[in-house]
């Protein structure tokens, strides 16, 4: 896919890195040059304009892009400006950052409908993980529902998929589960792996020190987790 990434900041440039080393081809825009020279030879292309200048942005190629991202985060001024140019060039999918609740309504109230929140949502997983005991990672996917990661507790090591009964009983979906092996690195030294098992059956075998990977609502795994610990 193709991605615009406008604002090189913590944020914007580790996402426009991430999103080239999946494979996409994603272009860096920042105003700042020093953030625009940090990140050429990481990403496919960086421009240095000013994306709050209708005119400047309207030699990117917004047409041909799959999704426009606004990482700008120190100002927030100059964030709804760029997203109120990018929002009438009529880009295919807009997602815009939003500093403060304020900010947020401010994007809603232009029609905004995806808005992320990268210091909440990072907040929110770490708060989380060490709350939660067992819990490895967690990943919102709205206000309401998450897939979490959860070491396998001791009263499930050994049991299968089905046995647990996830969906009757806690009214989560098991979707597969991860194994962490010995490997050796290329510098030869000992380091941990995981490795993916693929879609879980009811005749998966869950063993100890393995990852479960589960969707459903935040209250019933908080409910999983808190019986598990």
């Amino acid at each position: 896919m193709k991605y615009i990434i406008i604002g090189l900041g913590n944020f914007g440039a580790s996402l426009a890195a991430k999103l080239t080393m999946a494979g996409n081809e994603v272009i860096g825009v920042d105003s700042h040059m020093e953030k625009v020279e940090a990140l050429k030879d990481k990403i496919y292309h960086t421009v240095r304009l000013d994306a709050t200048d209708a005119y400047a942005v309207s030699s990117l190629p917004l047409r041909d892009t799959d999704v426009v991202i606004i990482a700008i985060g120190e100002d927030q001024g100059a964030n709804i400006m760029a997203t109120a140019v990018m929002r009438n060039h009529g880009v295919n999918r807009l997602i815009s950052r939003a500093i403060s609740p304020l900010h947020e309504a401010i994007l809603q109230a232009m029609g905004v409908t995806e808005i992320v929140h990268p210091e909440e949502e990072t907040a929110e997983r770490w708060a989380k993980k060490l709350t939660l005991k067992g819990l490895v990672d967690s990943f919102e996917i709205d206000r309401s529902y998450s897939i979490a990661e959860v070491l396998v507790p001791d009263w499930c090591a050994g049991k299968r998929v089905g046995e647990i009964n996830f969906r009757t009983e806690y009214n989560l979906v098991m979707m597969t589960t991860i194994k962490t092996e010995e490997s050796r690195n290329l510098l030869g030294a000992p380091h941990q792996r995981q490795r993916v098992q693929g879609v879980a059956t009811p005749d998966s075998l869950l063993e100890k020190g393995d990852i479960m990977v589960i969707y459903g609502d935040k209250k019933n795994i908080r409910r999983f987790v808190e019986k598990s610990s």
